[in-house]
């Protein structure tokens, strides 16, 4: 954007493909105002998006249906316009991310429990799908959550070598080797998380060395290092994300911010951010835990400059904006609030 001081960004919840699912606002650097710029209609419950590093070029997972997809768009003067769709592979799909060189686009299949592999193409719109993994089995933990498997997240290595598939229902990390020339994945390792935890979705340290798990079922965050040289991965810690004695909660996403010194932990029933301050072997430890000005705090995104969090309260249909704070503290009370029917999502456009 041309005004250094407004931070763009898009936002987008469980919507009809004739409503509004995904929409633009800028956040004030100062303030931590936020101005509506737009609202786009055309994907049906686009309840995960993310854009493109060359800032052109969204895409969103569609929840719609009998099977899923995965939408295209192109990014122009502020407004969305539709390119394409693909199948996700399997169905309920609710997350997605890129390799390191932007050609590769990875979906998780929460309701089948598989992860697929999209090619980018010139124009931004998306091919067939090149690779796919289904997973089989139960972790039985839960008898509810837990009956089979369940892919909730796909993450890139920071080498850009392996593809990490956190499966819920498993209690499994699913490590795959990534063919970055065919977009092929081949199974690599395993890592068993501790019965129940329910692993969800991942942050990397910067450094490239820790990997900062949210499991959802237990409420913690497990710190494990990673062995770039042998793809493994090594568990070393784990928290609470939540006081003692708290009920009928389920943790949702994960951040670390860019120096890589405060990790942040979304708790839905809870309806709050837990904060870790993290030591430079990657350890983490208890700061506080802050509400989170809504309801079901589903994503979250740290704005960049790191002054203030925007985070997509399910339950409130909305988004709200929380001031960040280097003290114990935290973080601080909302500043603005902006309307995004069951909102799930937060992206910047860096």
């Amino acid at each position: 954007m041309s005004n250094p001081s407004q931070h763009l960004f898009f936002a987008s919840g469980y919507a009809a493909a004739g409503q509004p699912g995904i929409h633009a606002f800028t956040l004030d650097d100062a303030t931590g105002a936020l101005s509506p710029v737009g609202s786009f209609v055309g994907v049906t419950n686009p309840s995960f998006i993310v854009i493109h590093p060359n800032g052109r070029w969204l895409y969103a997972v569609s929840e719609g249906g009998s099977g899923g997809s995965v939408w295209s768009a192109r990014l122009d003067s502020m407004t969305l316009q539709l390119l394409n769709h693909q199948s996700s592979g399997g169905n309920g799909p609710c997350h997605l991310c890129f390799d390191a060189t932007g050609k590769w686009l990875f979906v998780a299949n929460y309701g089948s429990g598989g992860a697929g592999v999209l090619p980018i193409q010139d124009d931004g719109s998306l091919g067939e799908m090149t690779g796919h993994v289904q997973h089989h089995g139960s972790s039985g933990v839960n008898a509810k959550r837990q009956e089979g498997p369940h892919a909730h997240s796909s993450t890139m290595t920071p080498d850009n070598r392996f593809v990490i598939v956190a499966d819920l229902g498993l209690d499994k990390l699913m490590v795959y080797a990534f063919d970055a020339q065919r977009g092929t994945l081949t199974a690599h390792a395993e890592v068993a998380t501790r019965p129940g935890a329910g692993p969800r979705h991942l942050a990397f340290h910067p450094n490239g060395q820790q990997v900062y798990v949210a499991n959802e079922l237990d409420s913690t965050v497990a710190v494990y290092d990673y062995d770039a040289a042998n793809g493994a991965f090594h568990e070393a810690q784990v928290l609470s994300t939540l006081p003692a004695d708290v009920p009928g909660n389920t943790v949702a996403d994960i951040h670390i911010d860019e120096a890589g010194k405060r990790l942040y932990v979304s708790n839905r029933g809870h309806d709050s951010l837990a904060v870790f301050d993290v030591a430079q072997d990657g350890r983490l430890t208890a700061v506080n835990i802050r509400p989170c000005g809504g309801a079901w705090p589903r994503n979250f995104a740290l704005a960049p400059g790191g002054k203030f969090v925007v985070v997509a309260n399910q339950h409130d249909d909305g988004i709200v904006v929380l001031p960040l704070t280097n003290d114990d503290e935290a973080v601080g009370e909302p500043v603005a609030r902006g309307a995004v029917a069951g909102a799930s999502c937060v992206q910047f456009l860096m």
